[in-house]
């Protein structure tokens, strides 16, 4: 275990983790970079390069207004509407960006970002090179960096950086397997095992306020998607649902058997709503999948007797433990994996995380997390128009209603499985490999393709 789960779990803006919430951080990061080593004065250009994943549905997932951020010095964990508004369009009307602590340099989104869609850097998809120029057009700095998913960053050449006593955790695990095996032999159950560990970094009631804090910013999200109305931003000019099927649901009459399938379909829909528009939503793990976990913790907290505080803080500890699996072992990049990485995933930890909630075992919720993840393997990340919006709107609310599945198949079997998590985990990471490049968050195929060709012959 490398990773905290203050760090699979964090406030940022929409539409993307890996393609907006990652860039800001990165060129927020060569900004820094350039101050540390006392080059911001002698600045006098910037130029961005965007590869593969980002350069293809740069604009449509918000990619270069968040460098544009980020060299600004803008965070994606307080950044507002106004804010963003501000900045973006100052460097519109002037064509100048002030640098954090320096003067205004000469900057334009439309020929200093520069998009090689046809290109990638060698170490992932989703590939960033930063070169800051001198006043003789020296170079003073160049940085390549990758958004790894989820929101992480990486230097080029550089593995990612565990958080600081990492080494020392009292429960380390680094496989499915591992953490089973941990619970057998000494009673601890998975929530409790990652609620320790969380504590070598703040004390044991932080972590617990940590957790209920992110709750309430996801049911924030999710309130925010609920009421509002009108048409998402972008070219396929898609009209919000969420508002008008809560609308629907608040008046319909009890004594449907699965009204609680309804709700929990404009729960997650009401999160990708406002993740497409740019509002704030909490990475769980990325953005583009953020409305699976938050539906179906809310399907606990409404229909599942006995729910409180602590079945909260099981389900996301547990959820955590098997997102930090993907993470390390795998991949939650949709450029890297399909959206199997992302969906999918979101679906594997929601299911282990119901299961906690619920009272299960550690089999229990491991079993669960695996059929969450079998069920989704080899899905394609194939958004239209490169928007966070058709298929992943619609999507995240299937993957909420197959996570309560795959956490009630596993409760109802007391029995072992024959595919394991670490299993199934393998595979994913296999299959997305395998998957062709198009299939990978490019919009150069599935959906994105056909739906567009039919727009265009019509």
């Amino acid at each position: 275990m490398k990773t905290s789960i203050f760090d699979l779990f964090k406030p940022g803006i929409g539409p993307s983790s890996s393609h907006t919430t990652g860039p800001m951080r990165a060129a927020r990061a060569f900004a820094a970079e350039l101050e540390s080593k006392g080059l911001l004065m002698e600045v006098t250009a910037i130029r961005v390069e965007l590869y593969g994943s980002l350069a293809l549905t740069g604009f449509g997932h918000g990619t270069v207004r968040a460098v544009t951020l980020g060299l600004a010095g803008v965070r994606p964990e307080t950044a507002t509407a106004g804010e963003i508004e501000l900045i973006t369009n100052s460097v519109a009307a002037s064509g100048r960006l002030a640098l954090p602590g320096a003067r205004e340099i000469p900057f334009s989104e439309a020929e200093d970002i520069v998009l090689l869609g046809d290109r990638v850097l060698p170490e992932h998809a989703n590939g960033m090179r930063f070169l800051a120029r001198g006043a003789e057009g020296e170079e003073l700095l160049q940085a390549d960096f990758y958004s790894i998913g989820g929101g992480f960053i990486v230097r080029g050449g550089e593995e990612p950086v565990a958080a600081a006593g990492m080494a020392h955790l009292p429960h380390p695990f680094s496989s499915a397997d591992e953490l089973l095996q941990h619970a057998a032999e000494t009673g601890v159950p998975i929530w409790r095992m990652m609620l320790e560990n969380e504590s070598v970094f703040r004390d044991a009631a932080s972590v617990r306020s940590g957790v209920l804090a992110l709750w309430q910013e996801m049911k924030s999200c999710m309130e925010r998607g609920l009421e509002a109305q009108g048409t998402l931003p972008g070219s396929l000019k898609l009209p919000r649902r969420a508002a008008r099927l809560y609308a629907k649901l608040k008046v319909r009459p009890h004594g449907d058997p699965l009204a609680a399938m309804d709700w929990v379909n404009v729960y997650a829909m009401a999160v990708n709503e406002e993740n497409a528009a740019g509002g704030r939503v909490v990475t769980a793990p990325t953005n583009g999948a953020a409305g699976v976990f938050p539906a179906v913790l809310r399907y606990y907290e409404e229909f599942i007797d006995g729910a409180d505080d602590e079945g909260v803080i099981r389900f996301f500890l547990t959820a955590g433990a098997i997102g930090i699996l993907y993470k390390e072992n795998a991949s939650i990049s949709g450029a890297e994996v399909g959206c199997q990485g992302e969906v999918g995933v979101a679906c594997s930890m929601a299911a282990a995380g119901l299961v906690a909630a619920m009272g299960g075992s550690a089999e229990q919720a491991e079993k669960a997390a695996e059929i969450g993840m079998e069920h989704h393997l080899g899905m394609t990340c194939d958004p239209i128009a490169g928007l966070v919006q058709i298929p992943c709107i619609e999507r995240n609310a299937i993957g909420a209603v197959k996570a309560i599945n795959a956490a009630r198949l596993a409760m109802q079997e007391a029995d072992g499985h024959t595919v394991s998590l670490d299993q199934v985990i393998r595979t994913m990471f296999e299959t997305g490999k395998d998957m062709q490049a198009r299939y990978k968050e490019t919009s150069l195929g599935g959906l994105a393709v056909h739906v567009i060709n039919r727009a265009t012959i019509r």
